[in-house]
């Protein structure tokens, strides 16, 4: 890549979420370090207020700005062409983010994001993969916590278990555990956006009930797979488990990272994911929950009517109850022979999984993309396909997620 102005741009840096990201960048790389970096919107007076929330009112070296629009393909292309990675927050991506992933597909750029639209992504990959792979852009979605721990959670216990014993796992059982914190206001906003579209587009139904819609292109699917929608008592934790609403995206970049490292794991490789319960009721109370929500959500009026009083894009909590957030996932690797030698890993955030985390998890991202030795060329890649071993280490250094193997008990 010729040399460019900036390591990274952070696009959408006015939003709640990308002035976290902000926020972290400067604690952690400050601004007039190595790390070259600037701020980008589509608002130059709200760029100078972020910036000036960020450093005061005169800094000694201010943050560079850049604008742009999301529906601008020209200036979208020149600010791509300006940094090594664009690093982007404004979602809903499926809305907003297409102009963006094209441009940084033309010009060569590395591209991070936060989405988790399962429609979304395999679109861009058919538009993109291509275009990328000719430019060398390494396109990585989903690195937040939709899909960062589970993607990288998966990749963390089957390396333990070639290193321990000479074989990969040929089934990962993704638990979340303990967790305290909100849904993103984005995410939210992104669900609602996917059952809308759903809705209307019989052909978007059949991609979502596709367990391997995010596979490469001309490859065949994997083994039988199917969706958890009731309680399933789990015998490898020893308890019920109730259906993850994260586990639509998450077991489908697990699936597409095992794809386009080749299959490490096996072609017969499943991954599952859900919720741990302390009983049988929390369970069922939770299933019966979601299943309302799901049902609500899936007509125009219950949209309207939950878009009220969820959160919504550009909200969210406040420092203190970022900081009291945390997360758990668990994932048990079967060993293929001896499930006596099987092993648990543990991945851990200590801030809430929506925001605290997200935005560092995202800000570890953009950084391991513009300053670690590249793994991968160019085109559409998951987090463990493109960062990893890279970014296990980085996160665990400087943004509070812990990865660790644990007893089974």
């Amino acid at each position: 890549m010729t040399e460019r102005s900036f390591d990274i741009v952070l696009f959408g840096a006015t939003g709640f979420t990308g002035q976290l990201v902000a926020e972290y960048l400067l604690e952690r790389y400050g601004c007039d370090g190595e790390l070259r970096w600037a701020l980008a919107g589509r608002n130059m007076a709200k760029l100078e207020s972020v910036r000036q929330t960020l450093q005061g009112v005169r800094p000694k070296n201010p943050l560079p700005l850049l604008t742009a629009d999301s529906s601008d393909p020209e200036a979208l292309a020149a600010l791509a062409a300006s940094t090594r990675v664009v690093c982007s927050t404004v979602g809903p991506y499926a809305r907003h983010g297409s102009e963006l992933v094209a441009a940084c597909a033309a010009q060569g750029t590395d591209y991070c994001d936060l989405t988790g639209e399962v429609p979304w992504i395999a679109k861009m990959i058919a538009l993109h993969q291509g275009t990328a792979q000719a430019s060398g852009a390494r396109i990585v979605h989903c690195c937040g916590f939709d899909s960062i721990p589970s993607d990288l959670g998966n990749w963390f216990v089957q390396q333990a278990m070639q290193e321990q014993h000479g074989v990969t796992a040929s089934r990962v059982r993704g638990r979340v555990g303990k967790t305290r914190g909100a849904a993103s206001g984005g995410t939210v906003a992104s669900l609602l956006g996917v059952l809308e579209d759903a809705g209307r587009d019989p052909a978007l139904r059949t991609l979502l009930r596709d367990k391997y819609c995010l596979y490469p292109e001309l490859e065949g699917p994997g083994p039988t797979v199917k969706d958890q929608y009731t309680p399933v008592f789990d015998p490898c934790f020893e308890q019920w488990t109730t259906p993850f609403v994260m586990a639509l995206i998450n077991e489908r970049v697990v699936r597409r990272s095992n794809a386009l490292m080749d299959f490490p794991w096996g072609r017969d490789f499943n991954y599952d994911e859900s919720q741990l319960c302390a009983s049988r009721a929390q369970a069922l109370a939770i299933s019966l929950g979601m299943g309302a929500a799901m049902l609500t959500a899936s007509n125009t009026l219950g949209r309207n009517a939950m878009a009220r009083w969820l959160p919504k894009p550009g909200e969210g909590p406040d420092r203190d109850a970022r900081e009291r957030g945390f997360f758990e996932l668990f994932f048990h690797a079967e060993h293929p022979k001896d499930l006596r030698k099987s092993l648990r890993a543990r991945v851990s955030g200590d801030r809430d999984p929506g925001y605290g985390s997200t935005s560092r998890m995202l800000g570890e991202s953009a950084v391991c993309l513009a300053k670690d030795p590249a793994t991968v060329s160019g085109g559409v890649w998951t987090p463990a396909s493109a960062l990893a071993p890279a970014l296990i280490p980085r996160l665990e250094k400087n943004a509070g997620l812990e990865f660790s193997l644990i007893p089974i008990e």
